[in-house]
């Protein structure tokens, strides 16, 4: 700029720090209104758990590990072992079909020696499933129950190593295995000091005029009815149930199997599904098993209700009663319309979730 003779230059002022200062003012006081609590919070540590199941005997058990592999991938649990009921050969093979397509195929698997044998199921028709040219259309190395270690073998292992209160349990098939735990040596005091609490699927806790017969024993509880009540007697420590009016109230919907699970052309929870009723599909599935997985890693989400604290007992028929006990031991597991509703949408989007395979 010209400047005329005579003309005297301007000062110039040095940019006011006054929007600054006003802006770290209002950090600062906004941090110290954010209650301690909630400062630098760390990230949860996702919930371990160990599946107990006799998979094969209805497609819920696949849904339930589909759920928790879902879960797994979203940093929410880890699976440390699958552990089998059903004293079947394919029941396990199926179990490692479904962790290698989810991309986990070293969790290990156990089974029971001398237990419980149902006929086959839909687990045979997927572990045999071949592509036009002969060969295998899952990938696994387990190809015969057989040959996978004894299941409490298995479960005493990972449970010593993991750190203390640390474990969650979900059987959903017959108590044979963690009976058979508690009859080990040291077993009890092994799941005092590890486990946090057993979620159950098994008995019948609705009102008596809606129970599916008069007298009703359900499955998981009839099949093995002496460790069914070994287990509810010596369990060392919490144990929460799903009754049977719990999953037949949510019904897992098959337009989900129809739509969801396409994003590959074998998914073994869907080939399953669909080869558990055959020539009746599309049906509707009560969702028994998927409710306690579900409520081993998100037990505050407000799915389910509890019941008051007592305590569970099987008799020498299988039939099972709830008496309220102030510290008692055990808990059974409610649910409402709105809450079925909530708890249907979440197990259909974790079951559908693909596989995390980055």
């Amino acid at each position: 700029m010209l400047r005329r003779a005579g003309d005297r230059p301007r000062a110039t002022r040095p940019p006011t720090m006054r929007p600054i200062v006003r802006h770290l003012a209002r950090a600062a006081l906004a941090a110290a209104l954010v209650p301690p609590a909630a400062r630098a919070q760390p990230a949860p540590s996702p919930q371990r758990v160990i599946f107990d199941t006799d998979m094969g005997n209805d497609v819920d058990d696949a849904l339930a590990l589909a759920v928790l592999h879902a879960l797994e991938s979203r940093g929410e649990c880890r699976l440390l072992a699958v552990t089998v009921t059903k004293d079947e050969p394919y029941a396990a093979p199926y179990v490692d079909i479904v962790n290698t397509f989810y991309g986990r195929p070293d969790i290990p698997v156990g089974v029971v020696r001398g237990g419980v044998t149902p006929s086959a199921d839909f687990q045979t028709t997927v572990a045999g499933m071949r592509d036009a040219s002969g060969r295998a259309v899952y990938a696994h190395d387990l190809v015969d129950g057989r040959q996978a270690p004894e299941a409490t073998a298995v479960l005493r292992r990972v449970l010593a190593e993991q750190p203390d209160g640390s474990v969650v349990i979900v059987q959903t098939g017959f108590s044979t295995n963690l009976a058979r735990l508690l009859d080990a040596p040291g077993g009890p005091e092994l799941v005092a000091r590890k486990v946090r609490v057993l979620q159950v699927m098994a008995g019948y806790f609705g009102a008596p005029d809606r129970a599916p017969s008069p007298g009703f024993v359900e499955f998981n509880v009839g099949q093995d009815v002496a460790s069914a009540r070994a287990l509810f007697a010596r369990w060392p420590t919490p144990i929460e149930v799903s009754g049977f009016e719990v999953g037949a109230a949510i019904l897992y919907p098959a337009a989900s199997i129809e739509r969801d699970y396409g994003y590959v052309a074998h998914h073994p929870v869907r080939d399953g599904y669909v080869a558990y009723r055959g020539a009746r599909f599309p049906y509707d599935r009560p969702t028994w098993d998927v409710t306690s997985a579900l409520m081993a890693v998100r037990p505050d989400h407000g799915y389910f209700g509890r019941s008051a604290q007592g305590r569970v007992t099987v008799d020498e028929r299988g039939r099972v009663s709830f008496r309220q006990e102030p510290g008692g031991p055990h808990r059974f597991l409610t649910v409402s319309p709105e809450q079925a509703i909530r708890a249907r949408e979440a197990m259909v989007l974790l079951a559908s979730q693909p596989p995390d395979r980055r």
